[in-house]
């Protein structure tokens, strides 16, 4: 006899901190970028120093276009990044100089795959991408692909690894339209965060596809790594 398969109802539970901090935001708002980068540093629920979130979505065709690119944050993000650099041996050498984890030709091809995968950026110099585009299925997969949008391939590898180390932060829109683009920490101030936010969306703005008609930014979230969202005014970021 066939038993009729049932399905089961995934019923998402926030935690009891969640609950006590949503009461903060007014849903039915949105909040000018001066309010929200404030209130959400309020929002957070961790006791560690979370971070801040900001999630833009846009509007244009994802099936033709992307937006991608990188941001040089005024106050950074707040999280140290671990930096790999593929170049020859004499600026693999600078570039662990500049605060490169790990630089190397062959032999960190080699060590990624056999599975490593220890750091947040890989940068490249252009010399070496017949040799890193070997490692496409791997990095690729992870987003750690070097590409030319994210100022990730660069002929002068010491100077990107100092920028990525100060502050520049990749962001690509995802399959949806939406850019999430971590813009600092809860103990930053709110100016700090409000800078920072300007600054992802002027980077965004300057790589709007061109066919794209009508209203590009559609809406705008902050938030902390766990907490609730703050809608922002849409009209602020036009």
């Amino acid at each position: 006899m066939n038993k009729k398969a049932t399905k089961k109802k995934v019923v998402k539970i926030r935690s009891k901190k969640y609950d006590e901090k949503l009461p903060q935001v007014d849903k039915n708002k949105s909040y000018s970028m001066a309010e929200a980068c404030q209130l959400v540093k309020e929002l957070s629920t961790t006791k560690f120093d979370g971070a801040i979130e900001a999630h833009l979505r846009l509007n244009f065709d994802t099936s033709k276009d992307s937006v991608r690119g990188t941001v040089s944050l005024p106050h950074g993000s707040g999280k140290t990044k671990r930096i790999i650099v593929f170049a020859d041996d004499k600026l693999a050498t600078e570039a662990k100089k500049a605060g490169a984890i790990e630089a190397g030709n062959k032999d960190l091809i080699t060590k990624i795959e056999s599975g490593w995968l220890d750091f947040d950026i890989a940068i490249a110099h252009p010399q070496m991408m017949p040799e890193v585009g070997k490692l496409g299925k791997i990095l690729g997969t992870k987003g750690l692909m070097p590409n030319p949008k994210a100022g990730t391939i660069s002929p002068d590898v010491v100077k990107a690894v100092q920028a990525f180390a100060k502050g520049m932060e990749q962001f690509k829109a995802d399959s949806f339209g939406i850019v999430h683009a971590g813009i600092g920490r809860v103990s930053f101030d709110a100016n700090q965060i409000t800078e920072n936010l300007q600054a992802v969306i002027d980077a965004v703005k300057k790589v709007k596809p061109a066919k794209t008609k009508g209203q590009f930014f559609v809406s705008l979230h902050l938030a902390p790594s766990m907490g609730p969202s703050v809608k922002i005014d849409i009209n602020e970021v036009k």
